[in-house]
């Protein structure tokens, strides 16, 4: 199985991504927009793994979020990888209580390493990969320009309630998302009820 573990893109900002999407169309036809219900913002991709691996990583997820109370991200600005002007991936970077997810990240990074796994050790940049293009394409100053301006608007915080671990399935040239599992979020104030 090929997992990744990973925040969904709700459809209230799925819609609002793809107004974007539908902009960097019209800047950069070439580009292949990534489909809105495969929308997401990845906390770490584990890779192929035995399928007997599920379970452990579960585990991994409920750990990370331990005392993590729900959160909100917001889209906030338009980048690119490795550049925005020579992008193989458009993406929106996110503002807010991003914080607690690079906690949620480390302590991630570290059960998968409690679990002999590899770990991508590149500095972290919390996004949602918005378009893809061709390795040899460069945007001009206008490009550049424009799709800075696309994210002028404000943008609805996404509300982050649970962590998933997902399957990517490959198919057809594509890759289907499948989620394994989801793992909650919970409030301080419940967390605090329980105790009693």
């Amino acid at each position: 199985m090929r997992f990744f573990i990973a925040l969904e893109i709700p459809e209230y900002s799925q819609k609002q991504l793809q107004v974007v999407q539908s902009e960097i169309k019209k800047l950069a036809p070439e580009a292949r927009l990534t489909d809105p219900e495969k929308l997401h913002l990845t906390i770490a991709f584990v890779g192929e793994q035995a399928d007997k691996m599920q379970s452990s990583l579960v585990e991994v997820i409920k750990k990370s979020v331990q005392d993590i109370p729900p959160f909100e991200v917001t889209p906030a600005y338009l980048d690119g990888f490795p550049n925005l002007h020579h992008p193989h991936t458009i993406w929106v970077g996110v503002k807010g209580d991003i914080d607690k997810l690079f906690v949620v990240r480390e302590r991630v990074k570290d059960g998968l390493v409690d679990l002999g796994l590899e770990v991508d050790e590149r500095r972290y940049i919390p996004h949602i990969a918005v378009a893809k293009l061709n390795s040899n394409y460069h945007l001009n100053e206008v490009q550049e320009g424009e799709f800075q301006k696309m994210m002028m608007e404000e943008f609805e915080p996404i509300q982050i309630d649970a962590i998933k671990l997902f399957e990517s399935i490959p198919e057809e040239g594509f890759h289907r998302h499948n989620t394994l599992a989801e793992v909650p979020l919970v409030h301080s104030e419940s967390k605090k009820a329980d105790l009693r």
